[in-house]
């Protein structure tokens, strides 16, 4: 979610309670974007993040402390002559926009009380940190900004301050109800766009927020709406208005489904996310250190895979074209028996054919009906039968060949997806090693040999407990599916795997009991919210005691056979189970 201007009002009434008085002991520069505020009180010393980068840009409370350079850059030293064992007097917003300013007493030079402005703007690709003098005539950037990157307004020493306008945008905290009328109803667009764009602060969550409080199409075009539906958003809004002012705001990740992976945050609640997994926090600044981390760890390993996945994709387009091509060929070896039977006529027949003759017409035995058969002229008939006998035999052997090289081509194309499904549920660097071992090991990638550095992490497959107290395992590669099969599930055990299509094994320790027929549903849940039908409505899956799952000598890692099974149709999910860590 983009960092609205909802957000950081929280953050400044949330700031405002912590960091009002306190005096700045610390500053440093961790990254080539990011600030380290530390300050000291009597109860003890905060810590301010922030971070200009334009991907990721932020700003909260953090109890962790980063390294930073042994030699500071020369924004920081800046900040550190001026600002060092200053007192925050002031934090404050204009309007809703995303422009956060410190007002800092510090004593100058010759000892005498004076001024300094930090302004935190957190504006996507335009976020900066710019300190001003006294008089908000710039002193540095973090990011310098020129005349020719931007023509609307410099950001260099010298420069005055100020927040460019936003045009056709206005102050959310102080609209009458005349005027949000005619500026949202009045736009030729959706609903959503009309709010978003005519409201400082609000982003098109926001948007689709206040339009499905009050029931109405956020897509829909602001002229098909009438008085009574203008009237019951303009009530929306204004407790929401009254709400951002009177502090009442209840910090909240929303979770894309059950494997957590964080899809919006808000310090209001959303409706619109209301049956996601959703997690709230104490305050925005836990909310944020929470939020940030979890999406750098999944965009680290989304990056850190994809090597390994384009590897994967390669061999996969690869086997599939080679595969195309082969059943095109052992099509062409169909016609095989129809020269074996050319050459058995002409050796029952062959006598009856005139020399020179190009063709000869006999009577196929087989179905007792006229065959007529290409001649070379130039041979004897029987020469002609060894001809088309040679021709059986050269096509009996490649249709033999082909056929093998169909299956393993089928197996190694089986495999890939498998290691590609393993990948998307891939959790940390110990899961992507393992990943890359199985490619290795079967010649996908080339193995490196050398010096191992460390103990590296092993990956391990996920525990979970469900309602029952019954212990399920899933593997998150095939060796670890193996693994669970062969070496931790026992006999009685319940076996479970998507049917015809990649996925992880699930074991459940039965302990000798009946499984309840919950814990079955769960179990199946579980393997479908581990496969590559995650995303699907309804999948089938088979399920069958330990003891009925064989592995076929040579066969893949993962790759299992079994004759009897029970199936059922389940949601992807893992919402009745606990993960034991």
């Amino acid at each position: 979610m983009a960092f609205d201007g909802i957000t950081t009002n929280c953050l400044v009434q949330e700031l405002n309670k912590t960091l009002l008085g306190q005096r700045i002991s610390k500053i440093a520069q961790p990254e080539k974007e990011e600030l380290l505020f530390t300050f000291k009180s009597v109860s003890g010393s905060n810590r301010l993040l922030i971070s200009a980068n334009a991907s990721l840009p932020f700003i909260y409370m953090t109890g962790e402390n980063k390294p930073s350079p042994m030699t500071a850059p020369n924004f920081c030293m800046l900040l550190r002559k001026h600002i060092s064992n200053g007192r925050i007097t002031a934090i404050t917003q204009p309007s809703l926009e995303r422009v956060i300013c410190f007002t800092i007493e510090h004593l100058d030079e010759l000892g005498d009380p004076a001024v300094k402005y930090l302004y935190v703007e957190l504006m996507g690709k335009h976020s900066n940190i710019i300190f001003c003098d006294s008089d908000h005539v710039i002193l540095d950037s973090i990011k310098h900004v020129s005349a020719q990157v931007s023509s609307v307004r410099e950001v260099l020493p010298g420069r005055n301050y100020f927040i460019p306008t936003q045009e056709g945008k206005t102050d959310p905290l102080d609209i009458s109800c005349q005027d949000f009328m005619h500026f949202i109803f009045s736009k030729p667009t959706s609903l959503c766009k009309a709010i978003y764009s005519t409201l400082i602060g609000f982003s098109p969550v926001m948007g689709i927020e206040l339009a499905y409080r009050a029931g109405l199409d956020a897509d829909a075009s602001t002229a098909s709406f009438d008085e009574k539906d203008k009237q019951k958003l303009f009530d929306v809004f204004s407790d929401f208005i009254a709400a951002i002012k009177d502090g009442t705001f209840v910090n909240t990740i929303y979770y894309k489904d059950e494997s957590y992976a964080p899809l919006e945050f808000s310090p209001m609640p959303l409706s619109i996310y209301q049956s996601n997994p959703h997690k709230t926090f104490d305050t925005m600044s836990e909310l944020l250190e929470s939020y940030y981390a979890q999406k750098n760890k999944y965009t680290n390993i989304r990056q850190k895979s994809v090597d390994l996945r384009k590897i994967i994709n390669i061999h996969l387009e690869r086997d599939r074209k080679k595969y195309q091509l082969q059943k095109k060929q052992l099509e062409d070896t169909e016609k095989k028996d129809k020269y074996r039977i050319y050459g058995e006529m002409l050796h029952t027949y062959g006598y009856q054919a005139n020399t020179g003759a190009k063709s000869i017409t006999v009577i196929n035995y087989y179905n007792n009906e006229e065959l007529t058969i290409p001649l070379d002229d130039t041979l004897s008939a029987m020469e002609n039968a060894a001809k088309y006998f040679d021709k059986y035999a050269k096509l009996k052997r490649t249709n033999e060949a082909l056929s093998q090289f169909i299956v393993d081509t089928q197996n190694e194309i089986l495999h890939l997806e498998s290691i590609a499904a393993a990948l998307d549920i891939a959790e940390n660097e110990a899961d992507l090693n393992a990943i890359k071992e199985e490619l290795q090991d079967f010649g996908f990638i080339k193995k490196h040999y050398g010096k191992k550095k460390g103990k590296a992490e092993k990956s391990k497959p996920l525990h979970f407990i469900d309602n029952h107290g019954f212990h399920m395992y899933v593997g998150k590669n095939n060796y670890q599916n193996d693994e669970l099969t062969f070496k931790i599930a026992t006999g009685n055990d319940w076996w479970f795997h998507t049917k015809g299509i990649p996925g992880s094994h699930v074991i459940v320790k039965s302990q000798g009991e009946e499984l309840p027929d919950e814990t079955y549903e769960t179990a199946a849940a579980l393997a479908a919210y581990y496969s590559s039908g995650r995303q699907n409505d309804k999948v089938e899956i088979d399920y069958l005691q330990k003891k009925n799952v064989k592995k076929p000598n040579h066969s893949a890692p993962g790759f299992v056979v079994y004759y009897t099974n029970y199936s059922m149709m389940v949601t992807p999910s893992i919402e009745k189970v606990t993960l034991v860590r």
